[in-house]
Formats: structure tokens, C-alpha cells, sequence
């Protein structure tokens, strides 16, 4: 479910923040290159000049003055020459400064010429063009320092915290919206009561936690219950992210986290929630580098949380699938008072994720939500909620709006194996030694005393799988006891052993089937204590050690315990080979009829294979005298 509510970011209203500055006009980017359009036009385009006015050149001038044509002179210092010929004609003229001429001067006495001085002439568009240049450097200057102005108020505001503020606006997830999950429900309720109603538990002497660590799988609704807290809560909620307090500055992340609990103490009482928080709480020191930027930010946490000036009506919320890096002083009473662990759900809990998710969609008659829920163990809500989604878009391709059982099984199959690509054609001779493959998995399944029940057998490729047998356990299971680990060996070992039986060899077909079967069996004898020559020893993944992110797990016992353990081991999976081989030498006939109703049908259901050994739905195990005694 999505939140439909709205949240504003930034920091509380009562904080005074200056406006961010309105990004600039377009038209300034256009500034600099009408400029220097305007520019070059001036340089390039010729000064006007008034037709009215003659252009004479020095000789002709002093032709004119000789035949008495010109009335008047009016010469300038910078050797300019103007004046008008008698017809009342204007002229100009230039005079060669550089050139000494004294009969110019007598010319003009001898011929009584009117002779006057005027200053250097400055056009107009000699002093724009003077002008111009500093103009645009004048614009530039500017333009820099406004760029400059707005980078430092963004610098500025770099330690402020990211955090989104729900107050007056909410989301609407509740608690009605997680289902399943009544435990954690309650243990995250307690908090959000103890901060509408702090007197009634401090009448009773009771100290509220301080914070509240929420560890489980991802997928399992972590976030989707911080976002119910959010809804139900009466009080201002803050939501952050681990990633967002570290950045390439060191020292931000320290201030981020400074006014992020300015925030909610201003706010207080006030819930603040951190998602992901191993992006900053990873243990210290076992780094060969250390990151000094990550340390001040876990620091400042761990000061802000309960340090020598603890906050008081502020409770964090944090939520993790990574506890194992996390470091312990994030996780002693003070900080993180109360650790709710979200696993898996179980199968109910499944049933109802998925009528949760199935609200709006319009199911079939012949789907049945507890059988859906009982085929997807180890399906985390989001995986819950995928499958939904596929199974109406399995119905829509079918071109339906009502969802059958069908969609549901087609959409697990497309979870977990994959899709079924019809170009992955099987030659003949392989359809049948997958045929046989699956048929030993399902028949030492049905004949094996503790295997789960056979649901459905198919030779149709999909992903990576050429044929799958899918066993629904009629139970959750928590504890798994000695004979239901060695059964399972004995069924991963089925299909390699009937592929031994019928065509005496195997293939790489069997190759998934011997890994599962090989890291069962080493934990059973390293972990579980199930091995007599080992002893009840347990030795467990190895203890961890953390270089950095990395963990690296040593290994707890010497070679000549591992020798041990690799013996035990293979004595493990050749007694489980030996019984699978006694089963189906012993229904030979029925592993033939099954292998051949697999190639006609391609994908049966387990109630076909109960009829070929003539079972009866329910009765279990197989009838005396026929498996060897291992």
C-alpha cells in the first residue's frame, strides 16, 4: 500500500529559511551573444555619412582654393578640413598633418579665404564602440558573482538534514494495512501510545524507550510499518534515510544527524525514522582504512541517542536486514531499547498479505487463498504482492479480469523458476531423460515416510530448470527432525538414481540436485550434530570477522576435522543414493508408466502419481519390505 497522503521536506515551519533564489530567465543566456553580435556589426558596418556633404581630396582642395571656388575653411587639430565653396556647396577634406606645406596657409591669404579652428570631432558611434567592451565585461563581472552567490547558499545549506517532516499532512497507510504480523504490531504501538500519553506511564514509574531496531528479510514490511506508525501516530514524524547523511565533505554527515534531532526535539514528542541504517551504524575499527566521515556520523548518533546530553520525547525508529554489521554500541539498552524481529510470514500470515493485496481484483470461484498461501513458503510480503500482480497480468494476457487459480499457479512457477520460453526445445532423447529425472524425484517423494506431498510434476522448461517436481507442505514447520533431512537427501537423490537405472548413466541434469543434496548433508553433520563419528559437535558458519564491509568467517576446527566432516558427508549421500536406488528397483514399473504419462501430458499433479502406486491420498511411507535398512 502507498501512502496518500503528502509530506513537505525541509525543516520545521517555525525555522526561519530564506526563499531559494527563482532560477534565472532565459533571456540572460542570450545577454552575451547579442553583444557580441552587436559588436561585431558596429566594427564592420560602415559610419553613415550624409550625401549632401562633398568629399575632396587635399589636391583638389587646393585646386578649388586656386581657382577662388572656396568661400571658407574650418580646420581641425586632428587635420581635419571642412568649410563650403562658393555655389554654397559643403565640403571635407583631411589635411596632412605630418605633411609641412606653408603655401597651404598662404594659399588661403592669397585668395582671401575664410579661415576658422574647430576641435577633434568625436562621433557617437566612436564612443560606443569604446564602451562597448567594458560594458560586457561590466555584465560578466556580474553574472559571475550572482553564479557565486547561489553556489555558497547552497553550500550553506549542506549539513542541514534531509529528512521529510509528516505533521499535518500524514500518509494514510495504517495499521490495517499491514497484515499478519500482531506481535510486532503491538511491540511498535506500545511506542507511538507512550508519546500520545507520556503521564499515565510515568505515573506508573515506566521510561519510555528510546529507540525501537526493526531486523527482518527484505521484503517483510520494515519500511510499510514505519509508514503505518506514521498514519496511526498523533505526533510529528520524521523520515530519513541511512545514505542521506553521508557525503564526499567530511563532516556533514555529523551535522546532519545534529539537525536532524534539532528538529525533533523542536518537534517533541516526535518519531524519527532511519531506513537502512547500516549505511552509518557499521561497527568502527574493524576497518584496515577507516572512514572518518562514517565514524563522526555513527558518533554523533550514538551522542545524540544517549550521550552526556540525551534527547528526551524524541524516539528512533530504525529498520535493518544487516544487524550483524551493525555496531553493539548502537544496540545496548539506551539506544535501541527494543529489537522487533519481522521474519518471514508464516502461512497465515501469507493468507492474509494476500487478501490484502488481492482487494480491488476480482478472483474466481475456484481460487482459494490458504492454498496459494500454503504453496509459497519462504515468500516475503513484497514477493506475496509480486505474485499477485503476475497472476493479473497472466489473466489479462489470457484476456480475462477475473483472476483463476490458474494465473496464480502459472505466476508462481514465473516467480520462482522463471519464464517458460517456447524457443527451449528439447531434443527427444532429452524430453525423456527429463521425464525420468522428474518421475525418481516424485516417486521417492510419495514413497519416502517424511517427504512433503507431490503437488505437480512437469517436463516444461523454465529459466534454468528443465523439469521440476513441487512438494506443498501440508504445515509450517519450525524443527526438522533426523528422518525428514535424510528423506529430502533421498529424494534430490531420486532423479539422479532413476536416470542410472533406466539408461545406466547420468547427466549434467543432476548437477542442482547434487549441490542441494551435498551443502544438506554438510550441515547436518557440521551444525546439526546428525553424524556418529563426529560426535554432538556443532560448528556453526565459523565466527565472523569484518574487514571493512566484507565479512570474512574463519574456520573453527582443524584438517583432520574437516576430513572427518567430508567422510561423514559423502557416507551421508551415498546411504541416501541407496535408498532412493532400493525404491525405484522396487517400482520399476510405475517409474516407466509415470515417465511415459509425463511425455504424453507433459505436467501432471500429485494425485496421478498416487495412482500409479495405487496409494490412497494421505497414506504415507512405504509398505513393508520394500526399502533396504540403512
Amino acid at each position: 500500500m502507498h501512502p496518500t497522503g503528502s509530506a513537505r521536506s525541509g525543516p520545521p515551519p517555525d525555522r526561519p529559511v530564506a526563499p531559494a533564489p527563482p532560477p534565472p530567465p532565459r533571456w540572460r543566456n542570450w545577454l552575451l551573444i547579442i553583444g557580441l553580435l552587436l559588436t561585431a556589426g558596429l566594427f564592420l558596418l560602415p559610419i553613415p555619412t550624409s550625401s549632401k556633404i562633398e568629399q575632396l581630396g587635399y589636391s583638389q582642395l587646393k585646386s578649388d582654393i586656386t581657382a577662388g571656388q572656396v568661400a571658407s575653411v574650418a580646420l581641425g587639430t586632428d587635420g581635419s578640413v571642412s568649410g563650403q565653396l562658393t555655389n554654397g556647396t559643403k565640403f571635407t577634406s583631411s589635411y596632412p598633418v605630418g605633411l609641412r606645406d606653408p603655401q597651404f596657409a598662404q594659399l588661403l591669404d592669397q585668395h582671401n579665404v575664410q579661415i576658422t579652428t574647430q576641435p577633434a570631432r568625436t562621433s557617437t558611434w566612436s564612443v560606443l564602440l569604446n564602451l562597448l567592451p567594458l560594458a560586457v565585461i561590466v555584465a560578466l563581472f556580474v553574472w559571475s558573482g550572482r553564479a557565486t552567490r547561489r553556489q555558497l547558499a547552497g553550500l550553506g545549506g549542506i549539513g542541514r538534514s534531509r529528512g521529510k517532516v509528516y505533521d499535518t499532512e500524514r500518509p494514510g497507510t495504517t495499521f490495517a494495512d499491514v497484515a499478519g504480523y500482531e506481535g510486532v504490531k503491538r511491540e511498535v504501538n506500545e511506542v507511538v501510545d507512550f508519546l500520545r500519553h507520556p503521564d499515565r506511564y510515568r505515573r506508573a514509574g515506566a521510561v519510555g524507550p528510546k529507540g525501537v531496531l526493526m531486523i527482518g528479510p527484505p521484503g517483510t514490511g520494515k519500511t510499510l510499518l514505519a509508514r503505518a506508525v506514521a498514519g496511526e501516530a498523533g505526533v510529528p514524524f520524521i523520515s530519513v534515510t541511512g545514505s542521506s547523511f553521508v557525503e564526499m565533505f567530511v563532516g556533514v554527515g555529523a551535522a546532519r544527524v545534529r539537525d536532524l534531532f534539532a528538529d525533533a526535539r523542536r518537534l517533541a514528542p516526535s518519531i524519527v525514522f532511519v531506513d537502512e541504517i547500516d549505511a552509518i551504524g557499521q561497527r568502527r575499527g574493524g576497518a584496515l582504512v577507516s572512514n572518518d566521515e562514517r565514524d563522526q556520523t555513527l558518533n554523533q548518533m550514538l551522542a545524540e541517542m544517549d550521550g552526556f546530553d540525551p534527547t528526551t520525547g524524541v524516539v528512533v525508529i530504525a529498520a535493518t536486514n544487516r544487524p550483524e554489521v551493525l555496531d553493539p554500541a548502537l544496540l545496548r539498552p539506551g539506544r535501541f531499547d527494543r529489537q522487533v524481529v519481522i521474519p518471514l510470514p508464516a502461512q497465515q500470515e501469507r493468507k492474509a498479505i494476500l487478501t490484502v493485496h488481492s482487494r480491488g481484483k476480482s478472483l474466481g470461484p475456484d481460487v482459494d487463498l490458504q492454498v496459494v498461501a500454503r504453496g509459497t513458503p519462504g515468500f516475503s510480503g513484497a514477493d506475496l504482492a509480486n505474485l499477485v500482480n503476475e497472476a493479473a497480468i497472466f489473466a489479462v494476457r489470457a484476456g480475462r479480469q477475473v483472476i483463476e487459480a490458474a494465473d496464480f499457479a502459472e505466476a508462481r512457477d514465473r516467480v520462482l523458476l522463471g519464464r517458460r520460453d517456447s524457443s527451449n526445445a528439447l531434443l527427444p532423447e532429452e524430453k525423456r531423460a527429463v521425464a525420468v529425472h522428474e518421475s525418481g524425484h516424485a516417486l521417492v517423494a510419495v514413497l519416502s515416510e517424511h517427504g512433503d506431498p507431490v503437488a505437480k510434476v512437469t517436463i516444461l522448461p523454465a529459466g534454468q530448470a528443465l523439469g521440476v517436481t513441487e512438494q506443498l507442505p501440508i504445515d509450517e514447520r519450525h524443527l526438522y527432525s533426523e528422518g525428514y533431512l535424510k528423506d529430502s537427501l533421498a529424494i534430490r537423490m531420486g532423479g539422479r538414481t532413476a536416470e542410472q537405472i533406466v539408461f545406466g548413466q547420468t547427466s549434467t541434469g543432476a548437477a542442482n540436485d547434487l549441490a542441494g543434496a551435498t551443502d544438506l548433508a554438510t550441515r547436518m553433520v557440521r551444525e546439526f550434530g546428525m553424524s556418529a563419528a563426529l560426535g554432538p559437535v556443532g560448528f556453526a558458519s565459523g565466527s565472523p570477522m569484518y574487514l571493512g564491509s566484507e565479512e570474512v568467517k574463519s574456520r573453527p576446527y582443524a584438517e583432520a576435522t574437516q576430513r572427518v566432516i567430508d567422510e561423514e558427508v559423502a557416507t551421508l549421500l551415498r546411504e541416501a543414493e541407496q535408498r532412493a536406488t532400493v525404491m525405484l528397483t522396487n517400482h520399476r514399473h510405475a517409474l516407466d508408466r509415470l515417465t511415459e504419462l509425463l511425455l504424453e501430458r507433459e505436467t501432471i499433479d500429485g494425485a496421478a502419481v498416487l495412482d500409479i502406486l495405487g496409494r490412497i491420498p494421505g497414506n504415507r511411507g512405504e509398505p513393508a519390505g520394500a526399502t533396504a535398512s540403512t
